[in-house]
């Protein structure tokens, strides 16, 4: 049976409690959108939300396995609601030593993947770009391999505090907008972006200062991609539009 659950964390959290409680193991476990086979049998199973649950559930098996699941939650990683599912399962088992249970096929593929989705978010802290739009507001696009807005936004909620910012994941049309108290993750479809972009004189003049300072003689494209991986290039204000052409 594959069990289905609404696409946030939590609802995730409280179907894997309602599992566990039952003693069901599940073939495998999808958000409410997954398309079965002829062959597959889902169930979406009515649960009530419990609002205790996460705090339960860290002083069960302690913060950082708590962490590990929430970024493999936010990995475009296959099946990653079963591995969450085998995880906390070891976890209550083993505590604090699950960490170092790599011998375990689960905990050694969270482990990995919950470094990777932490790695990136890490990298896109540096790589995000503002441009200024016509009501003074700074403007971000981004086309990461993991759902790490919520980090980012978190991040430049922080580091940015005092102006209005908005970042838009393509990948996955959501944005993120910030009015100086707290962020809003919305779907991209509800906003028009376009009829408020002007041009950026802030933008032409970090342009010509990255250009000024560079040395012809010494550029290695071959180092620069080790920094900064070609992929996220698109979005890099200092990146000229014949080597984005190339990408």
């Amino acid at each position: 049976m594959i069990y289905l659950y609404k696409e946030s964390f939590i609802d995730l959290l409280n179907l894997i409690n309602y599992l566990l409680k039952n003693k069901i193991q599940p073939e495998n476990i999808k958000n409410e959108f997954y398309l079965k086979t002829l062959l597959e049998e889902t169930y979406y199973p009515f649960i009530e939300e419990d609002n205790g649950l996460c705090d339960r559930m860290i002083n069960k098996i302690g913060i950082d396995s708590f962490t590990i699941i929430y970024y493999v939650f936010l990995s475009n990683v296959n099946d990653k609601e079963l591995l969450i599912y085998k995880f906390l399962l070891n976890s209550l088992k083993y505590k604090d030593k699950i960490k170092y249970m790599r011998n375990i096929d689960c905990v050694s593929k969270c482990l990995k993947i919950s470094r990777y989705v932490k790695h990136e978010a890490h990298k896109f802290k540096g790589f995000v770009r503002f441009s200024e739009l016509n009501n003074c507001v700074l403007y971000s696009e981004i086309e990461p391999e993991n759902n790490i807005i919520l980090i980012l936004s978190n991040h430049f909620k922080s580091r940015l505090k005092n102006e209005y910012w908005i970042i838009k994941d393509n990948k996955r049309n959501v944005i993120s907008i910030y009015d100086k108290n707290n962020f809003y993750i919305l779907d991209g479809n509800n906003i028009d972006i376009s009829i408020l972009k002007k041009k950026d004189c802030y933008e032409d003049m970090w342009k010509a200062f990255y250009n000024t300072i560079g040395i012809k003689e010494r550029k290695n494209d071959k180092c620069r991609m080790n920094f900064m991986p070609k992929k996220y290039w698109k979005y890099i204000v200092e990146v000229n539009d014949n080597e984005k052409s190339d990408m």
